[in-house]
């Protein structure tokens, strides 16, 4: 018995129920017997002995679970702004904001999924630190608790601008356009390694080469509605550009997103 869960995209609907397939057939294939998951939080599942495999956010991977964890993978995404292995996060404001250009956008009101998400908030920071004024570049800071929870009170003026992981943005438009409409593009983050999957840190190499040999062998069935061509090799390595993100913000004059 062991917990195997994939939680970091859970919408639309299709994507959800595509990936607990694709979770349940790779399962199969390596003989797993899955655990009740449903008790624990996302560090208490990514920290546990008894987990299998998951898939965690890159910036808790350097930091929370920097030498806990073993990593198993990035999956190569094909929507747009995520390719190769990489993802990006859209700054988007309100269509009918006379603010064009990111610089504008000094002093507004900013919303964040989380102050641990990668997308969300370092590359968010990494991208404003050029621009920000003794340690500040937003007013006030609304924290949401997810991306789509940005996205409304963005569409619902609780909020200017939003930095929001696009993968979850080329889900959503193209299963749920009404959730991105009447919302524009400001700015583009730098590159990031898509989100990792993970297993705990006594994982051998071999046992790591299993899992995603599993997952790759069982993917062709929901590739198309996961939009993810094949998961690639990764590291804790690989990872490592998102603290050099963190720490040029740093060094630019903001070390952290405050209002």
């Amino acid at each position: 018995m062991a917990y195997a869960e994939l939680l970091m995209y859970v919408a639309p609907p299709r994507v959800c129920e595509a990936s607990e397939a694709w979770l349940q057939r790779t399962l199969a294939l390596l003989g797993a017997r899955r655990d009740d998951a449903g008790h624990l939080d996302l560090p208490a599942l990514w920290l546990s002995p008894d987990l299998l495999f998951t898939q965690t956010c890159g910036y808790p991977l350097m930091t929370l679970l920097r030498d806990k964890v073993k990593v198993i993978g990035r999956p190569v995404y094909e929507l747009p702004h995520a390719s190769a292995g990489n993802h990006h996060s859209l700054l988007l404001a309100r269509a009918d904001d006379p603010r064009s250009a990111l610089e504008d956008f000094f002093g507004s009101r900013g919303l964040v999924n989380s102050a641990d998400s990668n997308s969300g908030m370092n590359l968010l920071r990494h991208r404003l630190a050029p621009l920000q004024r003794n340690g500040r570049f937003f007013s006030s800071i609304r924290y949401t608790g997810g991306h789509r929870d940005s996205l409304r009170a963005l569409r619902e003026g609780r909020g200017d601008l939003a930095a929001i992981d696009s993968v979850t943005h080329g889900y959503l438009a193209r299963d749920h356009s009404e959730e991105v409409a009447g919302l524009k593009l400001v700015a583009l983050s730098a590159p990031s390694p898509s989100l990792p999957f993970i297993g705990p840190a006594h994982l051998d190499d071999a046992a790591v080469q299993r899992i995603r040999e599993a997952l790759n062998q069982t993917l062709p069935e929901f590739a198309e509605t996961l939009a993810i061509r094949e998961i690639l090799p990764a590291s804790a390595a690989d990872y490592q550009i998102l603290l050099d993100y963190r720490d040029t913000a740093a060094r630019q004059g903001l070390p952290e997103l405050i209002p």
